[in-house]
């Protein structure tokens, strides 16, 4: 049973020291490794520290939206980006393409639904009922599966990390990308309420779909691994998790850090749910940890306009932990980056403003996280984001896309270090340890 969790925000505040890991230990990920994100940084601490490194995947769909595993070339392309053996069982996570033969999918229930018309259709909750547990049990089989090979790839003493990557769940249905589209992107007259789309049917699925793909797999990586961890505990090993979350960053505002979040961040509410997982196990003494982190771009923030505008707040935190000439040399490079005419200076006021709006001060509440958008946040954040972006030499190569890279820099290490010996079940990791690690790291 996963028990209600009281939320006060506990923060990384010192680097950690411990370290346990060591050559011969294995470091587990649990989803698959992709493109520019969190994981590359856990993945790089594994391999530095000499560590046995096993994936999983979570396969591939055939022309009929079969599940299946991965070809021989794609595991072999899959295992060398990982730079370790991948475990080629399916561990795709979320029901949207679930269904008893010869019913339709939730995804194939979405079909009908219009720009229009969505807020209005009801679905057949009993049928999507179904087709949940069918979803949960199939991805439940494949973690029994892929732990019993596991098993057999691990000596008896080993110490264990399970870094657990899996995120998201939106089904794959065209309306919703023109719903996204206005949600997360929209102003003025093309703005669409979050709040619309969580009271709609279409939300309450997805809402769903985004328990089982970002929180329950995590549960179902605990209790799968069980006889793995009792049996690396007896023979003097010791396991670890971590999962990544996001409830909002403390970033400095007016000298002073100050938490704030992207709005609106709908997958929070499985993330809460990640935090509580967690704490469960915690409390059965399992070293679980959601890290919540900071705002970064990857290819699946990209679609969220504005939620890289805390990033470039980093920049002062650098220079208030430590304005040495490393400090000074990413000021000049993202400086570097902008039009003649713009400087850094003009970047930061603009940020400056709004943070510093009513409107945004508003959406600063710890306790109502995470809130629904509303028309007059996204005018100001969304301008914000396409005025910064208008101030670059190249839209592809964005003062966020560089502080976004130190950002995974420096989580890697504070994530793998801190699992040695955490502090807690739920840590935020902050622009000020950020800034002082960085600056460890390139004393």
């Amino acid at each position: 049973m996963i028990k209600p969790m009281m939320n006060p925000q506990k923060s990384l505040k010192s680097l950690p020291t411990t370290h346990i890991f060591r050559p011969g230990d294995v470091f587990v990920l649990f989803g698959e490794l992709f493109g520019r994100g969190y994981a590359n940084g856990l993945v790089n601490e594994a391999r530095n520290a000499g560590m046995d490194i096993i994936g999983i995947t979570v396969g591939r769909r055939d022309e009929h939206n079969a599940l299946r595993p991965l070809t021989d070339e794609e595991l072999a392309t899959a295992e060398a980006h990982l730079g370790g053996r991948i475990i080629n069982v399916p561990l795709m996570a979320g029901f949207d393409l679930d269904a008893p033969a010869g019913t339709p999918t939730p995804t194939d229930m979405l079909g009908s639904m219009t720009l229009k018309n969505w807020a209005d259709v009801n679905l057949d909750w009993s049928h999507i009922d179904t087709c949940r547990a069918l979803g949960v049990q199939r991805f439940k089989d494949a973690v029994a599966e892929v732990m019993a090979t596991l098993n057999t790839m691990i000596p008896d003493g080993r110490n264990v990390f399970f870094a657990h990557t899996m995120a998201g769940g939106i089904p794959k249905a065209k309306v919703f990308l023109a719903i996204a589209n206005r949600i997360y992107k929209g102003s003025g007259e093309r703005f669409m309420s979050s709040r619309k789309l969580l009271d709609s049917d279409l939300g309450k699925l997805i809402l769903q779909n985004f328990d089982e793909v970002t929180a329950n797999s995590f549960q179902h990586l605990i209790e799968g691994s069980s006889a793995i961890r009792e049996r690396m505990e007896a023979s003097g090993g010791q396991v670890r998790y971590s999962a990544y979350g996001y409830h909002g960053t403390e970033i400095l505002i007016d000298g002073n850090y100050q938490w704030q979040t992207y709005t609106s961040y709908t997958q929070g509410y499985a993330k809460m749910r990640l935090e509580r997982i967690a704490a469960s196990a915690w409390d059965q003494g399992i070293k679980a940890v959601v890290y919540n982190c900071p705002e970064i771009r990857t290819n699946s923030s990209d679609i969220f306009v504005g939620v890289e505008l805390p990033l470039i707040a980093l920049l002062l935190a650098l220079q208030k932990e430590d304005p040495n000439p490393w400090t000074q040399a990413q000021w000049q490079a993202c400086a570097d980056m902008l039009l003649e005419g713009c400087s850094l200076d003009d970047v930061l006021e603009k940020i400056n403003a709004f943070n510093g709006s009513e409107v945004a001060k508003s959406f600063r509440d710890f306790a109502a996280w995470p809130m629904s958008n509303t028309a007059e946040l996204a005018d100001i954040m969304i301008g914000t984001s396409e005025a910064i972006t208008k101030m670059h030499k190249d839209r592809k190569s964005l003062i966020t896309d560089h502080l976004s890279s130190l950002v995974i820099e420096a989580v890697g290490p504070l994530m793998f270090n801190e699992s040695s010996c955490p502090s807690g079940p739920v840590l935020w990791i902050n622009h000020d340890i950020i800034a002082k690690q960085l600056n460890e790291l390139h004393r």
